[in-house]
């Protein structure tokens, strides 16, 4: 009962903290028109005009296509990016050898800017979607492994003891000790992993896609279209929030609950 009654206070909690985002995005696009005004049409379009060409964009059947192969390719990447991070990462943090080994790879792989993984992939895949999916997958890996990694290093080994004194299976072990802890590092990274993804996917279908959000985006430079190019940004974002604040968000507070119920 009493866990049902902290379930239902952190969505309440999770839904109130849903006007402040409000608040931040109205102020933002205050902020976007002032500058639009500033600017004119021609550099920067504003909120409106953007919103009512992606409106026309999307009535003619544009753009929830080119979205939706974005989200395949960044997710894709982003999966395996999340699956293999985090157990790899997990692995490591219970072990200072491998994390003493591991680490200065981590630091090397986030230092790799995405452009020159990029230009690897499409030397080794060519034109396609392994290009994006791959350079989306080793952009967002060591992001992930780094906070899986942190997360497994400061479990408090005191719980482990005496876990292992009274018995309790892997999968006890794993559920409610190691999981909770972890989690609260490991969810954050997945949000940057997350972000890093779309801007990552977007950069190849530029370079290395004939469709896509990225190459749609490239198609409006070309044709000196910023209102079409505004408005491929501004769903790319959409999409981008859509995914955190409904998918990841509500995993993360819970994740911070069970944090401050650590001993």
């Amino acid at each position: 009962m009493r866990r049902l009654l902290d379930a239902c206070g952190a969505v309440l909690a999770y839904l109130w903290s849903g006007w402040g985002a409000i608040a931040s995005l109205l102020l933002f696009c205050a902020l976007w028109e002032l500058a639009a005004q500033h600017y004119g049409a021609l550099i920067l379009p504003g909120p409106a005009e953007t919103m009512m060409k992606l409106a026309t964009m999307t009535a003619a059947g544009e753009a929830v296509p080119e979205l939706a192969i974005s989200a395949r390719r960044g997710l894709a990447g982003l999966g395996g990016a999340v699956l293999a991070g985090s157990v790899l990462g997990m692995l490591a943090g219970r072990s200072l050898t491998a994390a003493m080994v591991s680490r200065p790879l981590a630091t090397l792989l986030l230092g790799m800017p995405p452009i020159a993984w990029l230009v690897l992939a499409m030397l080794w895949f060519g034109v396609g979607d392994a290009t994006p999916v791959f350079t989306v997958f080793i952009a967002c890996l060591p992001i992930v492994f780094a906070g899986a990694m942190q997360g497994a290093r400061t479990l408090d080994n005191q719980l482990m003891d005496v876990a292992r004194v009274y018995r309790l299976p892997w999968w006890a072990v794993l559920a409610d000790v190691q999981l909770p802890h972890v989690a609260s590092y490991l969810l954050p990274a997945w949000i940057t992993a997350l972000g890093t993804s779309w801007k990552v996917v977007m950069m190849a279908e530029l370079l290395a896609a004939a469709d896509g959000t990225g190459a749609a985006l490239g198609a409006a430079r070309g044709q000196l279209d910023s209102t079409a190019a505004m408005a491929w940004v501004v769903a790319v974002l959409g999409l981008l929030l859509t995914t955190e604040y409904l998918l990841l968000e509500p995993f993360k507070r819970m994740a911070e609950r069970w944090r401050s119920l650590d001993p």
